[in-house]
């Protein structure tokens, strides 16, 4: 049981890293070695090679072109696009991402959901037996 007069610490936040290197030393890194620390099925990706308009979206990331639009879901989030806003298509519209550390290694499409929760109203005249006692407004 914590006194009152004790007062609790803030939690302190720590840097994050990524499989023990920090976010700054993977953007140093070469990518022969960012390979060996990437999840299975990211590495597999890289090894194969990038597509076109993969390397045009990391090209205007590097670049630092602050209005960043794609439909590329199935791009995988790297280290130098830590701290850039990017607006991901869901289908629908662009929702604005601003990639966080903890993103790193992960695809876009993830941070850009492409449903939504279904929010059901009251059943209408005529949908069952019972609505026919509902009062009408």
């Amino acid at each position: 049981m914590v006194k009152k007069t004790q007062r609790r610490l803030p939690r302190r936040r720590e840097e994050f890293t990524y499989r023990g290197f920090t976010i700054g030393e993977l953007v140093q890194m070469a990518p022969t070695d960012q390979v060996k620390i990437m999840p299975a099925r990211v590495r597999r990706k890289f090894l194969r090679g990038l597509t076109r308009d993969e390397e045009d979206l990391l090209s205007r990331v590097r670049s630092g072109d602050p209005k960043i639009r794609t439909h590329l879901r199935s791009m995988i989030v790297t280290p130098e696009m830590v701290g850039k806003a990017i607006e991901i298509h869901n289908g629908r519209e662009f929702q604005r991402v601003d990639i966080q550390p903890e993103a790193v290694y992960h695809y876009l499409g993830e941070f850009a959901l492409t449903r939504h929760k279904v929010a059901h109203g009251a059943a209408g005249i005529g949908a069952t037996r019972s609505s026919k006692y509902v009062p009408l407004k």
